[in-house]
């Protein structure tokens, strides 16, 4: 009998155990995390690779301009050699072996600008790879902001499809309620049942594009894709103050592709200084201490020695001169990306600009579309309840209320991710 009830309560402790078990998965499955717009981009801009790939080629740069001020400064080398052979013409036959210990100092004292023209491309180079930074923020900063849009946008149309359903749902109860006392034909029964299948696949594609807009956004603010999310704001209309003129000045001015375009001819110019080097001569101070030691005892002796030696390339078939005309062609080419970069610049603000403003204006005519599809529903169901107006009616109603609803957040969404597309087109800074 004892043993029947250690047995029983083993069973039980391990029913209980397991329960707890479950319940602590189900919190952790039913963990979520509710984001604001401004919370979604820091989380962006703290987790997102591309912003550490784009700082990881600052610190690139960086170095690349240590290394290029190193050059102007001392460098000290040791020389060890160890040489075996004939080292005495007297006895040809007889075999040597000398050690050689030296530390030697070399200083450039002149390079006809070269090493200046290096650590000024070095010094561009950084300032274009902060602008770098920059960008991939504000890139960052839009993808965020077009997968947070996205999805308000599904739960948007989640909600238009729900309600549709609803409607097409009671609309079928009151076709059967009427078919059952036989004031409609059956075709109204099977055309109803119809419509609200094909809603009914409306709404599962609804929920899947929201589905994939959370992982989406999960995948842009680096949180795991499963991650359920509670986004916090609504679609809504906020109107834009700045003209399309100041607009695109603003851009020129901010963006951060023609601040590095035109950074880009700085670096091309100093290509051409230190290609032009070549022409001049160069002026190099050395010294060493060495000791040099035969392989007998006590024969070894100790060695010093400066110099200061100037070198100039009086001829050079031309080497020098076809660089300096390739840097000269590189300047070239960085003053016609420079103007290319600033039209495309112009071209993509005006186009998000008018985009912008082509979904503000549908916005309001889609606010009034929809107040009068709601109104025809209404008036349709009446009449077709009062027997004076159609099955076909009903439906076409329901499917224009729809669209109407559809049409309405499509315009929200399309002026917001412009208008979120038109400020990074700008250069607007992250605050």
């Amino acid at each position: 009998m004892k043993i029947k009830e250690k047995n029983w309560q083993k069973q039980a402790a391990a029913a209980l155990t397991g329960l707890c078990m479950l319940m602590q998965t189900g919190l952790v499955a039913a963990a979520s995390v509710e984001l604001s717009l401004n919370e979604s981009i820091s989380l962006a801009l703290k987790n997102n690779p591309a912003i550490k790939m784009a700082v990881t080629d600052k610190d690139k740069a960086d170095w690349a301009l240590s290394q290029a001020k190193g050059g102007t400064g001392p460098a000290i080398a040791l020389n060890v050699t160890d040489t075996r052979g004939n080292l005495n013409t007297t006895y040809p036959n007889l075999i040597s072996e000398l050690f050689r210990n030296q530390i030697s100092l070399t200083l450039p004292l002149y390079t006809a600008g070269k090493l200046e023209g290096l650590i000024n491309q070095a010094k561009w180079n950084v300032n274009i790879a902060d602008l770098g930074v920059t960008k991939s923020q504000q890139q960052i900063k839009l993808d965020a902001t077009s997968a947070y849009f996205g999805i308000l946008q599904a739960r948007n149309m989640v909600k238009v499809n729900q309600e549709s359903v609803s409607s097409l749902e009671q609309h079928l109860k009151n076709v059967r309620a009427q078919f059952e006392v036989g004031t409609v034909a059956k075709s109204d029964v099977l055309r109803s049942e119809v419509e609200l299948a094909n809603a009914q696949q409306t709404l599962t594609k609804a929920q899947n594009a929201y589905d994939l807009a959370v992982a989406s956004l999960n995948n842009v603010i680096g949180l795991p894709l499963e991650t359920e999310l509670i986004i916090k704001e609504e679609l809504q209309y906020q109107p834009y103050a700045r003209s399309l003129s100041d607009s695109i000045r603003f851009g020129l001015q901010n963006r951060p592709d023609t601040a590095q375009a035109e950074t880009a001819i700085k670096v091309a110019e100093e290509t051409v200084k230190v290609a032009k080097s070549g022409y001049g001569p160069t002026v190099a101070f050395s010294g060493g201490v060495g000791r040099w030691d035969y392989k007998s005892p006590g024969t070894g002796f100790d060695s010093w020695s400066i110099s200061l030696s100037s070198t100039w390339n009086i001829f050079d078939t031309g080497v020098t001169s076809a660089q300096v005309k390739q840097a000269d062609a590189a300047v070239q080419k960085a003053n016609y990306t420079a103007q290319q970069t600033r039209d495309s610049v112009q071209l993509e603000i005006r186009q998000n600009y008018l985009s912008m403003q082509e979904a503000e204006k549908r916005i309001s005519t889609s606010q009034v579309a929809v107040s009068k599809a709601e109104e025809d529903f209404k008036i349709a169901q009446v009449r077709y309840s009062a027997g004076v107006g159609t099955n076909l009616d009903v439906i076409d109603a329901q499917v224009a209320l729809t669209q109407a609803k559809t049409n309405y957040v499509q315009a929200l969404y399309d002026y917001n991710t412009n208008k979120a597309k038109l400020e990074k087109a700008m250069g607007v800074p992250i605050p």
